[in-house]
C-alpha cells in the first residue's frame, strides 16, 4: 500500500511539474524570484520533449508501482482522469517536438508580457 501512495504522490507531483514548466511563467508577475526556478525547469521540459529521454518522475513511478505490484495504469480516479495528460496513446517523436515548441511558445508569450508590464513602470 505504501508504494501504491508513493506512486501516485509522484504521478501528481508529475503533473503539478509540467503545470509549472507550461504555465509557470505566469506566477512571475506576483512572484519574481520564481522566474529562477521557472526557467531551468522549462528548460528540462523543453529538452526532456526534444531529446527523447524520459523523466526521472517518470522512472520512480514505475519502480514504485512494480514495488506495489501494480500492473499498468488500471485503478483509481488519479491513474483514470490524469494519467493521459502525462502518457498520452500514440505519443511520437514528431509529437513531442510539437509539445516541446509549444511549451516554449506559450512561456515566450507569458514572459514578453512579464517583460513588457515592467518595462512599462
Amino acid at each position: 500500500m505504501f508504494y501504491a501512495a508513493a506512486a501516485t504522490l509522484v504521478l501528481l507531483a508529475h503533473l503539478g511539474f509540467v503545470l509549472f514548466v507550461v504555465f509557470g511563467a505566469a506566477l512571475v508577475p506576483r512572484w519574481p524570484r520564481l522566474i529562477w526556478l521557472h526557467l531551468p525547469a522549462a528548460a528540462w521540459g523543453i529538452f526532456v520533449e526534444v531529446s527523447g529521454r524520459g523523466c526521472p518522475l517518470t522512472a520512480l513511478e514505475n519502480l514504485l508501482r512494480l514495488r506495489a505490484g501494480l500492473g499498468g495504469y488500471a485503478g483509481g480516479f488519479i491513474e483514470h482522469h490524469i494519467l493521459w495528460l502525462l502518457y498520452p496513446d500514440g505519443l511520437t517523436r514528431e509529437i513531442q517536438f510539437m509539445l516541446a515548441a509549444l511549451v516554449g511558445a506559450v512561456n515566450l508569450v507569458l514572459y514578453a508580457r512579464v517583460w513588457r508590464r515592467r518595462t512599462q513602470k
